[in-house]
């Protein structure tokens, strides 16, 4: 009798398979000591599209076919990994698999992957749930003696077919109804068109703000400056400037304030993402594809947790693996780990917070990818630094007078560094300088002078603060111990902001997101509920509910069908005063016979059908800045996995004909 053991990847059944024996190596599976471990490549099942239900929602787009509320939900395998299923089917059906462990990822998703999978087959076996949060041996074998039955995690099955039937919902509803509308083809999503109306009104901010010039008086007392309130009008501050300059000045008051900066969170996936982002530039999916990497490499804990401790069980480990992180790092820690500022069992739902794993001590981690070899040392660094002592400073505002005028001057003397003796991001904070010492009464002859200031307008959107709105959307209302609510999961962010860039509605810009014409004629047209931040927000709670076992699955899809029809209904006429374009702007002229270059389906293209077009680079779509850069006769570059690949335009000459043409060249490190 055998038990077969489904992962989600190959590479976490590989690490599954040492562990129990399965060594024999066979197509699609390993085998061995009564164990059968296989494996799926993300979703082998998914649910069908419209076009599968043969109802008539296979025909022209049309008001008629709306609202499509399934009666029976319907899947299908997926195409490209066909073979696979099958492979896994006659597994789960052979004679001798008398039971069967669920070892996808431990979380919604990797519950839905395997279902889909298991009731589609059929079968009726036995199941336990393998929950792990890192590929370590010792976890894996402490974790196949703590197994539950499938049924314990119905809840989270729940959820996540719920997620998954929601999005199809309005989806599809939404993308039809809108299309239809306008008469155009329109993407609409769930989570995707809330996320880009945020930067769609960002970027209006940005580029409608008026900056307003203001004034300060500023007292040049010699070692120190104090600076007056801001003055609106130029010629009160020229005024005052007068009034005070060679004047005396005298010190009304010193405050001096104790204050403490807490050691930091250990990372969750969305503040791992940000982090890297302002450090590195990468981008969410980058840091996602490079913190899984190490994961499966056994290097990092499981990425896509949503929480920031660990639990009381975890804290040997966690002190072990920091003095690991010490040696081979280079911290030099000087103060004594506190791990107790990183245990929380409340606060640990499904997975624990990101961090290194003992398996660093046997692995020359310089001879990581650079990518992994960031993240890996930044994992290491918040580790580091959330166990350490507070960050402790002085705080000092002196205020003057002049005059009969106030000013005054703000200034910080670090007493202990702590946490921040190991961070690798500067604070601007400390930019503040200490000041002197200074008594009340003391006089000093100041200097005047005008200083002159400028509002700051907000600034666009990089991955790193669209995270943090994201996770923070619909949560105003609510208190701070409030499980987070916001837009998508840690897990699901990433690949919202990817599917914003890949339809065409937001480009990168260096760190900077930035809404396309085509991306904010969306959100120009369809109506506020559909672009709402807040109601996403409201339903990813109710999500939460079901994993919890407080809400029904049905509760919560009876209100996104009411949603839909009542969508459907409301907006189901064409309207004829909105008129979509064609095209949008080009991204530039044909290098090689000056037309029209714009983006199509596969890539960028000449409007003239010289043949001129670009696609992708090695995988990877360039972005609409960096294809006009390189129409505007400049070289771009990009780094993904670690290795940085750069284009350039090059004006070639056929030895033969003597004729000039063009040629993307790249050149990919390594």
């Amino acid at each position: 009798m055998s038990i077969l053991i489904v992962g989600e990847k190959p590479s976490v059944s590989r690490a599954i398979s040492s562990v129990v024996g399965a060594d024999k190596v066979q197509k699609g599976y390993t085998e061995g000591n009564g164990y059968i471990v296989s494996w799926c490549v993300g979703h082998l099942v998914g649910l069908k599209y419209p076009n599968g239900y043969g109802n008539g929602w296979e025909q022209k787009w049309s008001f008629s076919q709306l609202p499509m509320i399934p009666e029976k939900w319907l899947f299908k395998v997926t195409d490209s990994t066909k073979a696979q299923y099958n492979i896994i089917k006659d597994l789960m059906n052979r004679g001798d698999v008398t039971e069967i462990i669920c070892a996808t990822d431990a979380d919604r998703e990797g519950e839905c992957i395997f279902r889909y999978v298991y009731n589609m087959a059929r079968c009726r076996k036995p199941v336990k749930r393998l929950w792990v949060s890192s590929l370590e041996e010792s976890a894996i074998r402490k974790a196949l003696t703590n197994m539950k039955p499938m049924s314990a995690y119905d809840c989270l099955f729940d959820a996540g077919y719920a997620r998954a039937k929601a999005d199809w919902l309005v989806g599809m509803n939404g993308s039809r109804l809108f299309s239809v509308r306008y008469g155009g083809k329109l993407n609409i999503g769930r989570v995707q068109t809330p996320t880009l109306a945020m930067i769609v009104q960002r970027d209006h901010d940005v580029e409608h703000f008026v900056k307003q010039k203001y004034f300060t008086a500023d007292l040049n007392c010699g070692d120190f400056i104090l600076s007056s309130a801001r003055i609106d009008d130029e010629a009160n501050a020229d005024t005052l400037v007068s009034a005070c300059d060679s004047k005396t000045v005298t010190i009304c008051s010193v405050k001096r304030e104790v204050k403490t900066e807490k050691a930091p969170k250990l990372y969750d996936l969305t503040t791992l993402q940000r982090e890297a982002n302002k450090a590195y530039g990468y981008t969410a999916q980058q840091t996602l594809d490079y913190t899984q990497s190490l994961y499966e490499g056994k290097l990092v804990t499981y990425p896509r947790t949503d929480s920031q401790y660990l639990s009381d069980d975890m804290a040997q480990t966690a002190f072990d693996v920091l003095w690991l992180c010490d040696n081979i790092f280079g911290f030099a820690i000087s103060h004594t780990p506190d791990i107790s500022k990183v245990i929380n069992n409340s606060k640990v739902s499904g997975h624990h917070a990101i961090i290194p794993t003992s398996k660093i001590a046997s692995t020359d981690t310089s001879s990581l990818p650079t990518g992994e070899k960031n993240i890996l040392t930044l994992i290491a660094t918040k580790l580091i630094c959330a166990t350490a002592p507070a960050h402790k400073y002085e705080a000092v505002k002196l205020t003057g007078i002049c005059n009969g005028a106030e000013f005054t001057a703000n200034g910080r003397t670090v007493l202990d560094i702590g946490w921040k003796a190991y961070a690798k991001q500067s604070d601007k904070k400390n930019d503040e300088k200490a000041l002197p010492a200074v008594s009340e009464g003391q006089n000093f002859t100041a200097k005047a002078s005008k200083g002159e200031h400028f509002t700051s307008p907000p600034k666009p959107y990089t991955e790193d603060t669209l995270l943090s709105a994201m996770e923070r959307a619909g949560n105003e209302d609510y208190a701070e111990d409030t499980e987070k609510k916001g837009l998508g999961t840690p897990a699901t962010r990433a690949a919202t902001i990817e599917a914003l860039v890949k339809n065409g509605y937001v480009e990168r810009d260096g760190k900077k997101l930035r809404s396309t014409d085509k991306g904010r004629e969306l959100i120009t047209v369809v109506p506020d509920e559909v672009k709402s931040a807040k109601l996403t927000a409201e339903w990813e709670s109710k999500l939460q509910q079901i994993e919890h076992g407080s809400l029904p699955e049905s509760v919560f899809m009876s209100g996104i069908q009411q949603f839909v029809a009542e969508m459907c209904r409301k907006y189901g006429s064409a309207d004829k005063s909105v008129t979509l374009s064609d095209s949008h702007e080009p991204a530039g002229r044909c290098p090689k016979c000056g037309a029209e270059v714009v983006k199509g389906k596969f890539g960028y293209y000449c409007k003239g059908k010289c043949g001129m077009n670009i696609a992708k680079v090695y995988g990877v779509e360039l972005s609409a800045a960096q294809v006009k850069a390189l129409l505007g006769g400049k070289s771009t570059s990009y780094t993904f996995k670690g290795k940085k690949t750069i284009v350039r335009p090059e004006i070639v000459e056929n030895p033969y004909n003597g004729k000039v043409y063009y040629q993307w060249k790249t050149e990919r490190g390594k």
